[in-house]
């Protein structure tokens, strides 16, 4: 099965990615891998390999066309389940594969960009995910320690290894991407962008002006707003604003009605009509959700419907409160020091 590209650098990838960070962490607890292979895809038998059990929800994403596929070298054992799937099939270079580093969750360091790290963390991921390269490397998050220049000098280097074709980065600050590109091009950045965040469309970011004007393509996370473990401890779900969010809701699904479209259609129809530069890639659990989510890309909304939800998704901006915790914001968007 086919469906509509968009560019990473000089590759058509496919315009709906697939962000696997909740087949393995952070949405609910995570079972088995038998457990999650015949919940995800309602197989009673799963086939075993060399590596253990194969992951056959992968088998489903790949049969559906979706050939782009995020995770990160946080996102649980994510990283090792691709690699399983990698090897059982030999469809490595079918798949657009992006993976990140960075974030360590470690209380003195939260956040690690130091040069010998990312070669560290590169080589740590391409054994886990069983390959000899991978399509695009992120920087997870700005180092708030580290010169850009630094970290990214290193990426390089990852590349000129032939490690990694593309890089990228992600929350980081337009100024820092103008930094970064400046030492080596920036094929990705990667931002939380969605009908209910709009943060990057703010002129004091400037960040997607500055991704535009660099010919950067920005791959939207969360592009169907997010639930797990700490969304509940932010002003954004609080009782206050949850009726706010379910009218934005009721708005979408009464457009995705004229349509046959689900409400979370609506919304991804929405963010790729914001330009061919933009890719959303929302995760799933399910043949079902999956299913639905690439169905996006047969949506056209008319101009008046983009409109239309143009003026709830800022109605929402404005009223929904800080995305993350306090915590998790200090990490977000930033500058690195200046190289001396």
């Amino acid at each position: 099965m086919s469906h509509p590209t968009r560019k990473i650098g000089n590759d058509a990838v496919t315009a709906i990615g697939y962000g696997a960070m909740g087949i393995a962490a952070f949405y609910g607890s995570v079972e088995p891998d038998e457990e999650r292979i015949k919940v995800r895809a309602n197989i009673t038998s799963p086939v075993r390999s060399l590596t253990g059990i194969v992951p056959q929800f992968l088998d489903e994403l790949y049969a559906s066309g979706c050939t782009n596929w995020d995770t990160a070298n946080v996102y649980g054992d994510s990283e090792v389940l691709l690699g399983k799937w990698f090897k059982s099939t030999g469809k490595r270079n079918d798949i657009f594969l992006a993976t990140k580093f960075g974030i360590t969750r470690g209380a003195d360091r939260p956040v690690n960009g130091e040069p010998e790290y990312v070669k560290k963390c590169m080589d740590e991921s391409l054994s886990r995910l069983g390959v000899e390269f991978v399509d695009l490397y992120y920087l997870h998050r700005p180092d708030p320690n580290v010169p850009i220049e630094k970290t990214v000098g290193a990426m390089a280097e990852l590349v000129a290894a032939g490690k990694t074709r593309y890089i990228g980065l992600s929350e980081c600050s337009a100024t820092a991407i103008r930094r970064a590109h400046a030492v080596h091009p920036i094929a990705a950045i990667q931002v939380e962008y969605s009908v209910f965040t709009l943060d990057i469309e703010d002129p004091q970011i400037d960040v997607l002006r500055t991704a535009r004007e660099l010919g950067i393509t920005v791959i939207a996370y969360s592009p169907l707003g997010r639930e797990s473990f700490f969304v509940y401890t932010l002003h954004r779900f609080s009782n206050e604003n949850f009726p706010k969010i379910l009218k934005v809701v009721d708005s979408l699904s009464s457009i995705g009605a004229k349509h046959n479209a689900t409400a979370g259609q609506v919304a991804l129809a929405w963010l790729l009509a914001q330009g061919p530069d933009v890719v959303p890639i929302p995760g799933t659990k399910s043949k079902k959700y999956l299913d639905e989510n690439l169905g996006a890309l047969k949506l056209k909304l008319s101009d008046d419907e983009v409109a239309e939800v143009r003026k709830l998704a800022e109605a929402a901006d404005k009223t929904l409160g800080d995305r993350y915790n306090a915590a998790s914001m200090k990490m977000l968007l930033l500058d690195t020091p200046p190289l001396e």
